[in-house]
């Protein structure tokens, strides 16, 4: 129905196209921007409400501009479209349609990121087609290296760990090789093989290490492996006591000319030093206490005793992270009072001490060492019993059977020196109990009064006598694991031999000698020594001239000198 009584319907959306359509085919281009003859085309008038689209609900009427109205006036959205403005009009969302998503350019630059990543897959194929082609043709190739040469000095067990460019196939002990020769063990997996060294190394010393015919896990050409490091300088420590002062711990290189006191007390009594810590037990008033520090001293604390009384025979383990002593209570009775019990505990103070027990009864020990390598005990009661024991487990002491004297402990080998009460002297399988005669030196420099077990054989000592039995003096012999002996030390009838220890790589000799016996008067400590002590240091694999050092008790030593 008509609004403005000109009887005029209004035209439907599909006649505006065909009239928009029209007017492009007969206008030409060079007009396109004038304006289009208003009377030619109806125009649109706008609705006052959106109507939804219907089948049989005709459009409203339009109002139609005056013929003398200028088509400027006409608003922009009731003024018929010119035909430049055509694809606007037709693309522009009317009332009665929803509004279109606006369109990108998107095919070009989806198909610039197709072809880009097509190439990147291309040349990332090709690289790993060549790197495939280098890997058949050189070999496995070392990716990296780790090893603590420093802690390889100080106690066996150290790792050297080779990493490979790739997974490797099995690796056999044959295929190391270790120039200075060590023993060692293999353990391999994955791109990794790793070398533990079983006994300490030496100093100061270039190692070589090759794995021969290594090969992948999917084949190709065999290579070696190889790699060297040099071990550090050793640093020692030697304890000074004095009679009239304080005593004094030192931290030195070989030499002694860079020594420094690290820590010092009025009374100490015994020590003992790890690659990490510095365990130190002083004697005051009331008792013994039991001092953990730093190597340099700082960090200083105290590890509670079992109760109030004295610490002797100090001991650290390689495993474990333990201390060790014989301790006493300062009160003792002939019915109440523990002596000479052996106890352990942890040296980060975690946990109170533990007293060693068999049968639920305390132990009172005669001698005792930690077993190298490991946390294990290897003690001899007062009834001469021989027994060992893990702290760190449930299985309880182990027999070994009567004992007089534990003479030493091999490194690597879990198998102890030891004198029956018969007076002979065997060689311990700490594993299963079996046992075989310690071989004899040549030529025989005669029983030996101590014995100090090192990578490659022992160091005896023995008292040298004349024709007559008579003793003229005393020495220290090297023995290799052949029985080859060599006497590396003597000391004249005057002086005395006091503690013989070896570096824990077997390259150094440490013998602490106390001049002048019978005029080096003793302090009154509870372990008591004479005031004046020499340590005499020996080069055992080279012709290195040591100096000989004023002080005992070097921290090679496992345990303290016998008085």
């Amino acid at each position: 129905m008509s609004t403005d009584g000109s009887g005029e319907q209004p035209l439907t959306r599909a006649q505006l196209r065909a009239l928009r359509a029209a007017d492009e085919s007969a206008q030409p281009a060079d007009d396109a921007a004038e304006p289009a003859d208003d009377s030619a085309q109806p125009a649109v008038e706008p609705r006052a409400e959106p109507v939804a689209e219907a089948a049989d609900v005709a459009p409203a009427p339009e109002k139609r501009p005056s013929p003398d109205e200028p088509a400027s006036a006409v608003p922009a959205p009731v003024r018929a479209a010119t035909a430049s403005e055509a694809l606007t009009f037709e693309e522009a969302p009317t009332p009665l349609e929803a509004p279109a998503p606006a369109r990108t350019p998107a095919a070009p630059r989806d198909r610039r990121f197709t072809l880009t990543l097509l190439s990147v897959l291309g040349i990332l194929t090709l690289v790993a087609g060549v790197l495939a082609v280098v890997s058949l043709v050189q070999g496995p190739r070392l990716s990296d290296v780790q090893v603590d040469p420093a802690q390889a000095i100080e106690a066996s067990g150290s790792r050297l760990i080779l990493t490979a460019n790739q997974s490797l196939d099995g690796i056999d002990a044959d295929q190391v090789t270790v120039e200075p020769a060590v023993p060692f063990t293999v353990d391999a997996g994955g791109r990794s093989v790793g070398i533990r060294f079983t006994v300490p190394l030496r100093d100061d010393t270039t190692y070589r290490v090759s794995v021969a015919d290594v090969t992948a896990t999917g084949g190709g050409k065999a290579a070696d492996l190889e790699t060297s490091f040099r071990t550090p300088a050793s640093n020692i420590m030697l304890l000074q006591r004095s009679a009239d002062g304080v005593d004094k711990i030192f931290l030195s290189d070989l030499s002694g000319e860079k020594a420094a006191v690290v820590f010092e007390h009025p009374r100490i009594s015994d020590f003992r030093a790890t690659t990490d810590v510095l365990v130190v037990a002083v004697e005051e008033e009331d008792g013994s206490r039991l001092l953990v520090m730093n190597r340099d001293g700082t960090g200083e604390r105290e590890l509670p005793l079992p109760g109030e009384g004295y610490v002797s025979s100090v001991q650290v383990s390689d495993r474990g992270g333990l201390v060790g002593y014989s301790y006493s209570d300062r009160e003792l009775t002939e019915t109440s009072g523990r002596a000479s019990v052996l106890v352990t505990q942890s040296l980060s103070g975690a946990g109170e001490p533990r007293v060693v027990q068999i049968g639920d009864k305390d132990v009172n020990i005669a001698e005792w060492r930690f077993v190298p390598d490991s946390s294990s005990l290897l003690f001899i009661d007062f009834d001469g019993s021989l027994s060992v024991e893990d702290p760190t487990g449930d299985a309880g002491a182990q027999a070994m059977g009567k004992a007089a004297s534990i003479l030493g402990v091999n490194r690597g080998t879990y198998t102890a020196l030891v004198e029956r009460v018969d007076g002979s002297l065997v060689v311990l399988d700490l594993t299963g109990g079996g046992e075989e005669p310690l071989p004899a030196s040549d030529p025989d420099y005669g029983d030996a009064v101590g014995i100090e077990a090192f990578p490659g054989g022992t160091l005896r000592h023995v008292i040298q006598r004349d024709e007559l039995g008579m003793p003229t003096g005393q020495a220290v012999v090297k023995v290799d694991e052949k029985g080859a002996a060599t006497v590396i030390a003597e000391v004249s009838g005057e002086d005395s031999i006091l503690q013989t220890c070896a570096s824990p790589g077997g390259q150094y000799v440490a013998v602490a000698i106390a001049p002048d016996l019978a005029n080096n008067d003793y302090d009154d400590l509870l372990l008591p020594l004479p005031t004046t002590m020499h340590t005499r240091l020996i080069d055992l694999v080279g012709d290195r001239e040591l100096p000989t050092l004023s002080g005992f008790d070097i921290s090679w030593c496992r345990t303290a000198p016998l008085p």
